[in-house]
């Protein structure tokens, strides 16, 4: 190894001393002028918060408390035109040395003691609205999500102190929905540990929040909960209309680091007893008792990503979701779901409390795997890719809880419900005069009523991908929820077992029940659609095909000519209209021609009829005489209005390609 010269060792040495004399120096300069400094760096900080944010900020006193801390009293902000927004009698900060000669402000030391924040806001006008006004308008849409978060991960920890003490403290939320008062009476950091004291809406509870908090490790360790009762939320419940409590929540943030151009942050939720209530998710309370999830969370330059190696824990089963969304070039939704194999009875133990009423006490067997696929490209919402699917291995139902799910293969009683109240009783089966078996019903309507509804009925195990491909299409193009995608198993599921509440449980409910009708074989395809024909609603207080066949056209079902049967499938989506489609004389009105045309189409092209030039029966249908003179002309005219675009929508409903199980003829 070479010697290096000494005159080199010499001049190296001569630098370092020179170096550190003129930091030495820098220092002791700085420190004699540290007030005229801090002066003139208020100073600017005001002037900057008034010209860019139009707040006004006032500090009565602020002296330096030796070398590393800054005392100030009687500090009030006030934005322009608007309520106060905050106050504080005495505030003491601490800065850490080193970091800030590197040009980072790290806080080594807080404490402050009766102060006020608060926020108000009255109709669209808020006194805190200036947090999120843009410093510019050519702003570039295509941030960099990752930079962004990581700078703004930094800026919170680094004013995470080392100790702090915070005594008498108000934080108070005002809009039109309510008040949400937070006092902390207490709340210190000491060796890294976090207690706190938190009296909500002038002592309705007193919320504690505690734990480890490890600023420069990029780690924490936080868990929420109440004095002697849950954590309740009264103004979400107010604003939403969600009622929300739990018992505890825990949060962890185990690891944050960088990956090239991402950020990765590794952590935890947990929450224990969860009770929710909202008429969208459920008509009941929802208890969970014990959730929780092992998040991997990956910050991209335009995406944001939940990783696969993500766990959720609910009681002993798991599963492992993927969830990212990308804003540009253009927005990507990415959603998956999967599952090992997991014990069947356990994920029945598992569904939440009050979530699956009908499933509740049923005992089941073997082993079940789950997995859910969606992408959807915002440029090209027709090119969605939609998969789910539940496998099965051995699986079987060895007791029933609340509900039977056979009892469809023997006579039965429906009740139908309109607007929560129930209808009149309808026994589906013999002893029913209008109960009419599958055979004795013409295939002019059972037909057009699969063609339309459920090509794919006998062939599919309760539910059509591609139909609810195409759902998720169009919902997403018009913005709206404007096409379901419902087979007839689920509707018959819906009609026959469930209530009509249109909530996020019962749908989730419903494709439960489906699936383990069809893939138990618990009733045939046969039963099914002579169960289905039975019940429905064909127009006011009218239940079932021979309900249906005699009130309009004094037929029994098995008379159907093509023209009744393709009428009568065109009312199924909304049967209280059935007469508004007819003229005062008993002919249907041309709004319907088009349907007819398509209808008949369909069945003409998958062999089920002889093709016909004159719209497949249209001009043969015909009122029942003494029902003419309900017919309106005012509504008739109404309804012709909302079905001038009805054509391209069933060019959307059915397309050529749809696969189907109808027998055709060779």
């Amino acid at each position: 190894m070479k010697r290096i010269p000494s005159k080199y060792i010499k001049i190296a040495g001569f630098v370092v001393i020179s170096a550190i004399t003129l930091l030495c120096v820098i220092i002791l300069v700085a420190y004699s002028q540290r007030e005229t400094l801090f002066k003139m760096a208020i100073e600017h900080v005001t002037q900057k918060a008034k010209k860019e944010y139009g707040l006004n900020i006032q500090i009565k006193k602020s002296t330096f408390s030796g070398l590393r801390f800054i005392d100030f009293e009687d500090i009030s902000v006030v934005p322009d035109h608007r309520d106060s927004l905050a106050s504080i009698r005495r505030f003491r900060v601490g800065i850490k040395l080193f970091p800030l000669l590197l040009g980072d402000v790290k806080l080594s030391h807080i404490a402050f003691e009766n102060g006020k924040i608060n926020l108000v806001r009255k109709d669209s006008i808020a006194n805190y609205d200036f947090l999120f006004r843009k410093k510019g308008s050519n702003q570039s849409s295509e941030m960099n999500l990752s930079k962004l978060a990581n700078d703004l991960l930094n800026r919170v920890l680094y004013k995470i102190p080392d100790d702090m003490e915070i005594k008498n403290v108000e934080i108070k939320f005002k809009d039109d929905s309510g008040i949400v008062s937070l006092y902390t009476t207490t709340a210190t950091i000491t060796n890294n540990e976090l207690k706190s004291s938190i009296n909500v809406n002038g002592g309705q509870a007193v919320w504690h929040v505690s734990g480890l908090v490890y600023p420069e490790k990029k780690q924490l360790d936080l868990v929420l909960f109440a004095d002697g009762k849950k954590v309740e939320l009264p103004y979400i419940e107010q604003k939403f209309g969600l009622k929300l409590n739990f018992d505890t929540v825990r949060t962890q943030m185990r690891r944050v680091e960088r990956d090239g151009d991402d950020l990765k942050i590794s952590g935890s939720w947990a929450i224990r007893n969860l009770l929710i209530n909202h008429p969208r998710i459920a008509g009941n309370d929802i208890m969970i008792e014990n959730g929780s999830m092992d998040a991997d969370m990956r910050i991209e330059k335009n995406a944001i990503a939940l990783d696969n190696s993500s766990v959720i824990h609910l009681k002993n089963i798991t599963a492992n979701p993927f969830i990212r969304y990308t804003l540009y070039p253009q927005k990507i939704y990415e959603l998956q779901l999967h599952t090992t194999k997991m014990d069947a009875q356990q994920l029945f133990d598992a569904f939440p409390q009050g979530m699956f009423e009908s499933l509740e006490g049923t005992q089941v067997s073997g082993q079940l795997q789950y997995s859910l696929n969606l992408y959807l490209d915002s440029k090209q919402p027709d090119r969605v890719r939609f998969e789910s699917s539940l496998h099965k291995t051995n699986f079987r139902v060895l007791n029933w809880g609340k509900m039977n799910l056979q009892k469809m293969n023997a006579p039965f009683v429906y009740t139908p419900y309109e607007h929560g109240k129930p209808m009149r009783s309808i026994i589906i089966g013999p002893q029913n005069a209008n109960f009419t078996p599958i055979d004795d019903i013409s295939p002019n309507l059972k037909n057009a009523l699969l063609t339309a509804e459920d090509p794919s009925f006998f062939s599919h195990s309760g539910f059509e991908e591609e139909t609810i491909r195409k759902s998720i299409a169009t919902n997403f193009q018009k913005k709206a929820f404007k096409r379901g995608g419902s087979t007839i198993s689920m509707q018959l599921v819906k009609n026959v077992y469930l209530s009509r509440q249109k909530t996020l449980a019962r749908k989730i409910e419903e494709m439960l029940l489906v699936w383990m009708i069809e893939n138990g074989r618990l009733c045939s395809k046969q039963r099914m659609f002579e169960v289905y024909l039975n019940l429905i609603e064909w127009g006011a207080n009218v239940y079932g095909i021979g309900e249906a066949s005699h009130f309009y056209f004094g037929k029994r079902p098995a008379d159907l000519n093509l023209g009744e049967g393709i009428f009568l499938t065109s009312i199924v989506p909304r049967p209280k209209s059935g007469l508004h489609f007819f003229e005062s004389d008993g002919h249907l009105r041309p709004s319907l021609h088009g349907y007819f045309k398509f209808i008949g189409g369909l069945m003409a092209r998958r062999g089920m009829i002889q093709p016909d030039t004159s719209a497949y029966g249209f001009y043969t249908v015909r009122l029942k005489e003494h029902l003419r003179k309900q017919v309106s002309k005012s509504d008739s005219e109404s309804l012709d209005n909302d079905l001038e675009d009805k054509d391209d929508l069933f060019q959307q409903l059915f397309e050529k390609n749809h696969r189907d199980s109808i027998p055709s003829k060779n």
